[in-house]
């Protein structure tokens, strides 16, 4: 499976500098949750914490951190916000950059 991260117009990748900003162990597990992906495809999500936020936005929640992404396909994951997982459900003004980008990219 493919991963395609959100990028800004200027090129900056959003997801992967948020991962890059983590703490060691958190960062190693989310890089690990990518790698999974690539590797196992559509069945690694069953491994994960993961839920729906609207629609087709998802997210996977893992030490105390959210990836919100919408499957766009069997080969093709859209990785749209990363954030940190302040309550015990996503704010809301965090989904919503996740479904504007989302739109952006014709994905919903």
């Amino acid at each position: 499976m493919t991963i395609h991260d959100y990028f800004t117009e200027g090129g900056k990748n959003l997801i992967k500098d948020y991962l890059s900003g983590l703490p060691v162990p958190e960062r190693t597990y989310g890089y690990g949750i990518r790698h999974k992906i690539i590797q196992d495809g559509i069945k690694a999500f069953d491994g994960f914490d993961t839920r729906q936020l609207r629609d087709k936005l998802w997210e996977i929640k893992f030490a105390g951190n959210r990836i919100m992404y919408v499957i766009f396909d069997k080969n093709n994951v859209h990785f749209l916000h990363a954030c940190r997982k302040q309550k015990g459900k996503a704010e809301k003004f965090e989904i919503e950059k996740a479904v504007n980008r989302a739109k952006e990219l014709n994905l919903l």
